[in-house]
Order: structure tokens, then sequence, then C-alpha cells
């Protein structure tokens, strides 16, 4: 078992910002977006990761760039390191990073859910309704919705995303862009679900962003259907009416509740057999979904 957790990069010379996951760097008019093995959960980066973790995240979303490449264009250029700078190159990167186009972000969190989950269930048991689409009465927790729905939210700097309409999606980049976001989500989503059926996994829900290039073409960006923008929920043990066993950081978040953390900064030191868990769940996720056996494994 890889006890190592890459937490941090540092490449001398090129400009580089940092979210909760991934290091991204300037690389003349190209961006080189590095997944780390940092994990957060209710909003706060542990303190120690989960070894290979950015790896998994960086070959699911290859796998699906590449299989929805028809469906979509999207911003991944290589993973090739090959294709790097020289001095970019190294065993460190190697499996945990895209070599991407710029192009300027819609500053929309395009959600879909297919399933009845999460925060979309607590509204849905105080108004019937998820960000005011009204659903039918009788609904369990995690029921298959009668189609997929677009749930939009605000990209906060920090802190939870919220919640917002269509209509206010319409406000923000124009009535035009607002539609597009939620064909093209649902589009995407539709048959990313329909595969993962295929393969014994229930996408649940997922995260997309989008970004516009220079000639003003709309592509999907950032991470693809992770473990970390998804619900993954095993197919064979899906019930509504209760939780979902998931191919995600679960066991994070049950030994944090377990443990009564604040979910307030500083985080606690992630046990071993917690870290091995977790990392264990993304690996199995990333299996099932392409059919591989995970070379770093």
């Amino acid at each position: 078992m890889k006890t190592t957790a890459l937490l941090t990069t540092s490449i001398p010379g090129y400009p580089k910002r940092s979210g909760k996951v991934r290091d991204i760097y300037e690389v003349g008019d190209r961006l080189v977006m590095v997944a780390t093995d940092r994990i957060s959960a209710y909003d706060v980066v542990m303190p120690n990761g989960i070894p290979d973790k950015g790896r998994v995240l960086t070959q699911i979303s290859l796998f699906w760039f590449d299989k929805l490449g028809q469906l979509t264009p999207h911003h991944v250029i290589s993973s090739a390191l090959r294709d790097l700078p020289e001095e970019l190159r190294s065993e460190e990167l190697d499996g945990r990073f895209m070599l991407c186009k710029k192009c300027d972000v819609v500053p929309i969190e395009c959600v879909v859910r297919g399933y009845l989950a999460g925060s979309g269930w607590r509204e849905y048991q105080k108004s019937q309704s998820v960000c005011g689409i009204v659903l039918p009465s009788g609904l369990k927790q995690c029921s298959k919705l009668p189609a997929p729905i677009f749930t939009p939210a605000t990209k906060a700097a920090s802190g939870h995303d919220e919640n917002i309409s269509q209509e206010r999606v319409a406000e923000l980049v124009g009535e035009e862009t607002a539609a597009e976001l939620k064909a093209r989500s649902i589009s995407v989503y539709t048959a990313a679900a329909e595969y993962a059926a295929e393969r014994g996994v229930v996408i649940a829900d997922t995260k997309f962003e989008w970004g516009r290039t220079d000639d003003g073409e709309l592509i999907l960006i950032d991470e693809a259907l992770t473990p970390d923008s998804s619900r993954f929920w095993p197919a064979d043990s899906y019930k509504p009416g209760k939780d979902q066993a998931s191919f995600d950081k679960q066991f994070v978040r049950n030994y944090l509740d377990k443990i009564k953390f604040s979910r307030r900064p500083p985080a606690p030191v992630l046990p071993t057999n917690i870290v091995h868990k977790t990392r264990d769940k993304y690996i199995e996720a990333y299996t099932l979904l392409t059919g591989q056996s995970f070379a770093w494994a």
C-alpha cells in the first residue's frame, strides 16, 4: 500500500494558483492542471492526503473527456509528459496533470441531479422542490427523479456555493448562455449516467464547469465526473429511502462526524485506516468505470 501523499507542488518560474485539490500553472497560452492528493471535507482541507487520489481524479477525468469528446468540446490538450516543457517533466507529475487550453470561466456551478440526495433531498422535504423546480410528491431519500434536473449554483471563492434559479443564471450570464449551459450539462450527465449504469455505478448527481475560448466556443473544463465532483453509488446495493454506500470521501466524512469535528479549521489528521479505505474506494470507482486496472496501484 502506497503511504506517501503529494500535498503540494512547486514549479519555479511559472505563475501558480491553488484550489482545494489542484495546483494550476500558467505555461504560456496554456494551463497545466495538477491534481494533488489533498482532500477536503465540509470545505476544510485535511492536513494529510489520500495517496494517489490526484492520479485517480485525473485519470477518471481523462477517461470521460475522451469518451464524451464527440458530445462536447473540452479543454484537454494532452496528458503526456513529453508535451510539457522539459523542466516540468517529472515522475511526480506523471498521471496527475492535464495540459489544457486557457479560457474565460463561466461563473456558474452547473449541477445536474438524477437522484434526490444531499441538499436536494433536504430542500425537497421542506418545499417539494429543488432550486425552484417542483417535483412529484412521495419521493424518498435517494429516489431516482423522473428526469435529470439542472440545479445551478454560484461559484463561491470560499465556503459553500449557493443554489440559484435558472432565471438568476440568465441574469448573470445572459439567456442564451444560460440555456446552453443547462442543455449541455444535462446532455453530458445523461450520456455518462447511462454508460456508468452499464458498469454497475449510479451517478446520482454531478457538477460541471464550463468556459469560453477566445473564439467564443463553450467547452467543458476543470474535472469531469469524478468522485470529488459527483455522487457515485454501487448499483448492486442501491435502494431508495436511505443513505447509499458511495465511492468517494464518505469514510472521511463519517470519521469527522464520529469525532464531532466542528467543520472549521484546523482539521484533524486522518487515521491510517480511513486513508487506506478512502484510497481503495477511489481506485475501485476508476476500475469499475474504465474497466482498467489502476496503473499506480
